[in-house]
């Protein structure tokens, strides 16, 4: 009796670190101190003392069950893009700098060229957003998952100077909503895509004329990263007041929560496309439009209030970093929470 007769592969986790070594290396920063393998991933401040009030973030999620599509399809190369998007967007919203981040894999069996896959869209999440990859676990769970699945989580750190936090409390009637555009459907609601969509090999590689490709490839496209977009609004000279990343909960949960007390969002539902996925998703469902914008981001991944008179230079500013932007909105009196008009 051994350890690998358990269930449980060392050489492999050997192998798997070998494989990704190549994927960390591409994500590292100056700060950085160290090599791959040690016990912690360590991480110089010295930048942080140019600050006034250094304040750090942090956010941790995971990829949810748009991992079983990964499973369905055998493809494993775009889901860490996903969570590392979920976390350092979050950081992102308080008007943070993602520095680092740290993934954890949980799988039935180790396969190291699958995990090497999964690893390197992390890393390329961690390049999309300027943080290192500092470190991680793989951990082998013979008897506890089957053997060909695995689940995803991660960790982020930022950091921020108090001054230039994102609270959401200078936000007041009149502002304007700017929204940014997502790359689908993200990595919230799956369970209900899930319920709609039959989730076969055979139905995930159905092709759509309207999506302009498989009905698997337009799931699985991974959650836009915000952090540079945002950094460009800043460096632009705009005051971002606040800032919402649309996940779950969609519009009626999360644009709220950037709200002060006594004031409400009426957003233009016609004031951009949505994504046909959506509609889509929407008529194979017969869902009502309420829940589709309280499970969905619809279109917008973010949803930042400035100034009314910085619109313009905000909408320019996302544009030249990259994304499609658009005027959703504006701030108003009210306690409704969100209007959809």
């Amino acid at each position: 009796m051994d350890y690998k007769s358990a269930g449980v592969d060392i050489e492999a986790g050997y192998q798997s670190v070998e494989l990704l070594k190549e994927h960390v290396k591409g994500t590292m920063r100056p700060e950085v101190l160290g090599g791959l393998g040690g016990f912690s991933g360590a991480f110089c401040l010295d930048k942080i003392k140019e600050m006034e009030h250094p304040v750090l973030l942090s956010g941790t999620d995971g990829v949810g069950t748009k991992i079983k599509l990964a499973f369905l399809m055998d493809k494993h190369d775009t889901v860490g893009i996903d969570c590392v998007a979920m976390c350092v967007n979050d950081v992102a919203c308080a008007g943070g700098e993602p520095l680092f981040f740290l993934d954890y894999i949980a799988c039935g069996k180790n396969y190291p060229e699958k995990i090497a896959a999964i690893v390197g869209g992390v890393a390329e999440g961690c390049r999309q957003a300027g943080a290192a990859l500092v470190g991680g676990e793989t951990a082998e769970h013979p008897g506890l998952m089957p053997e060909e699945e695995y689940d995803l989580a991660g960790f982020a750190v930022g950091v921020v100077d108090q001054k230039d936090l994102i609270t959401g409390e200078q936000i007041g009637p009149g502002d304007a909503l700017i929204g940014i555009a997502s790359s689908g459907v993200h990595s919230n609601g799956f369970s209900l895509v899930r319920k709609v969509f039959e989730m076969t090999k055979e139905s995930l590689d159905t092709y759509y004329e309207e999506l302009g490709t498989t009905l698997g490839e337009t799931l699985l496209t991974p959650t836009r990263i915000y952090v540079k977009a945002l950094k460009a609004v800043r460096d632009a000279g705009v005051t971002i007041k606040g800032c919402s990343h649309i996940t779950g909960g969609g519009f009626y949960e999360n644009i709220p929560r950037m709200l002060p007390a006594g004031t409400m969002a009426a957003v233009l539902k016609d004031s951009y496309p949505v994504p046909p996925i959506f509609r889509l998703l929407q008529q194979k469902g017969g869902l009502e439009e309420k829940m589709m914008y309280n499970t969905y981001n619809m279109g917008l991944g973010m949803v930042l209030a400035v100034d009314a008179a910085d619109v313009q230079q905000t909408v320019n500013a996302l544009q030249t970093a990259g994304e499609q932007a658009y005027l959703v909105g504006e701030v108003m009196a009210g306690s409704e929470g969100v209007v959809l008009q």
